[in-house]
């Protein structure tokens, strides 16, 4: 009785199998996706929703997409955020006329910060008319909230806004 070879690797303690390729692989060259690395993404495709990955497919599949994915990410953690009560000047350039909606999620930044990755999916650099609300929900005498919000994505020149920020900072 001979045993698995690891496609990797190429021992023979393949005890495990890539979900792409479905060649067998041993744990050491087990590449394990963990389930919330695209978290923010509103589909996951399905070549990103496995959990075992041989090293190949991991290389080719997976990590683009992850650097990809955490670009985006990057860009929505520095996104310009307006919040509907905000009615200062905005030197907008332009915006969508879809409104970005996220519902269901833990906390008030989390809301926020997937707002603001819809938009920078779109290459946008900001989120405007942003409105958060909170809903308490009871289960028994445990009492949690969940957050829901709404914006628009747009582009705002950031060398202006950065402008009037130095001008207010001046007359205060």
């Amino acid at each position: 009785m001979s045993a698995v070879e690891c496609v990797s690797c190429g021992k023979p303690k393949a005890v495990l199998e890539c979900e792409v390729c479905h060649e067998a692989i041993c744990k050491k060259c087990d590449q394990i996706l963990d389930p919330k690395a695209f978290s923010f993404l509103k589909k996951i495709p399905e070549e990103l929703s496995h959990l075992h990955y041989c090293t190949n497919c991991f290389d080719s599949i997976v990590a683009p997409e992850m650097d990809t994915y955490n670009e985006t990410l990057e860009n929505a953690k520095n996104a310009f955020v307006f919040f509907i009560t905000q009615r200062k000047e905005i030197p907008l350039i332009k915006k969508t006329r879809e409104l970005l909606k996220v519902e269901d999620c833990d906390d008030r930044d989390e809301t926020i910060l997937r707002l603001a990755f819809f938009a920078a999916q779109q290459d946008f650099n900001a989120i405007i008319d942003v409105e958060v609300n909170q809903t308490k929900v009871r289960n028994g005498a445990y009492q949690t909230s969940r957050w829901s919000g709404q914006g628009i994505a747009a582009q705002v020149d950031g060398h202006k806004i950065d402008l009037q920020d130095q001008r207010n900072a001046v007359y205060r």
